[in-house]
């Protein structure tokens, strides 16, 4: 069985390490499937989960708030802004972020300021839907 190597990686940790058959992400221009052997490749990522089909047979969910995905034929490199492990997401928290980036927004006062919050709300978003489809697992 053919696997390719995953490291997802944020500003603060190693996220993940590990042998995989298959991952799945949210790229710039839409869900990437990557196999071993993929095609190398260097895109943006956006704000969503990463799902790591495991050589094991496991799965493991990784919150990413963007960041740089790099394919290499052996290797998937994930370089994330933000990274939380799936079992660490803390739905309450999120969405209390979520509402004060909405409050953000009503009150913004620049366009810089309107910016930042929505930027806030859509990473809040996209970690909630992350998240329940963690829980679904």
């Amino acid at each position: 069985m053919a696997t390719i190597h995953v490291d997802v990686v944020s500003a603060e940790e190693l996220i993940f390490s590990g042998e995989a058959k298959f991952v799945a992400l949210p790229g710039e221009g839409g869900e990437l499937g990557i196999l071993p052997q993929h095609t190398p490749l260097i895109t943006r990522i956006k704000p969503g989960a990463v799902r790591i089909e495991k050589s094991d047979g496991g799965e493991e969910f990784v919150f990413v708030a963007g960041g740089i995905l790099e394919v290499q034929p052996g290797t998937v490199t994930v370089l994330a802004d933000t990274a939380i492990r799936g079992k660490d997401l803390d739905e309450a928290k999120a969405s209390e972020a979520k509402k004060l980036a909405e409050e953000a927004m009503k009150n913004a006062k620049s366009d810089i300021d309107f910016a930042a919050a929505q930027s806030e709300f859509a990473a809040m978003a996209a970690q909630i839907a992350a998240l329940r489809k963690f829980r679904k697992k």
